[in-house]
């Protein structure tokens, strides 16, 4: 199901991004960019420009989006490739930026245990900033698209089906989830 086989090898995938680039997402309701600055999260920026360069966002949905607050993705479309993923953390950066309006942000389970999954947040959620999260980046064209994405699923999408079942499961649950056709580098050019 997976376009790029090195997704399954996550080990692999620690290419170090530039220190400014650019992100496009086409999404089911529109497009995005989002502007990475590397100083702000290396680690995080890092693991973005390695997920984004290889297909990894592709197919991927919003799948749990709370108004006022965040829209979150990151889970692959295809159960094999979630499930290499799953434990392959990078370690914290320390925070930089604020998680203010429109910045992007890796979730964690606690300290050092960041994987694939992302949050874009809604509000000024300040109060995220001494709990670890430290974003690496902004939504700088067409969050208005973003605050678009679909929130009548809330939180019930549940990460561990999605995880275990990719796609399928969001096909046949949760038909107006909004998704991701692609997510490429854009500036400067992927090499």
């Amino acid at each position: 199901m997976t376009s790029d086989p090195a997704l399954l090898h996550p080990a692999t995938l620690t290419a170090k991004a530039p220190e400014t680039y650019q992100v496009k997402f086409v999404t089911t309701k529109g497009d995005f960019v989002v502007d990475v600055t590397r100083a702000w999260a290396p680690l995080g920026a890092d693991r973005f420009y390695n997920l984004v360069k290889h297909g990894f966002f592709t197919d991927a949905a919003f799948f749990r989006n709370v108004p006022g607050f965040i829209v979150q993705f990151g889970l692959n479309a295809d159960p094999a490739v979630n499930k290499v993923w799953q434990s392959a953390n990078i370690k914290d950066d320390s925070g930089k930026q604020s998680n203010a309006p429109g910045t992007i942000t890796f979730a964690t389970a606690g300290p050092n245990t960041r994987t694939t999954q992302l949050f874009i947040n809604f509000g000024n959620n300040t109060f995220l900033d001494s709990q670890g999260f430290t974003p690496f980046g902004k939504v700088t064209s067409g969050m208005d698209v973003v605050q678009k994405f679909y929130s009548g699923y809330g939180e019930r999408p549940d990460q561990g089906a999605i995880t275990s079942q990719g796609k399928a499961y969001l096909d046949k649950n949760f038909p107006n989830i909004d998704m991701i056709k692609s997510a490429t580098i854009v500036s400067p050019a992927a090499n």
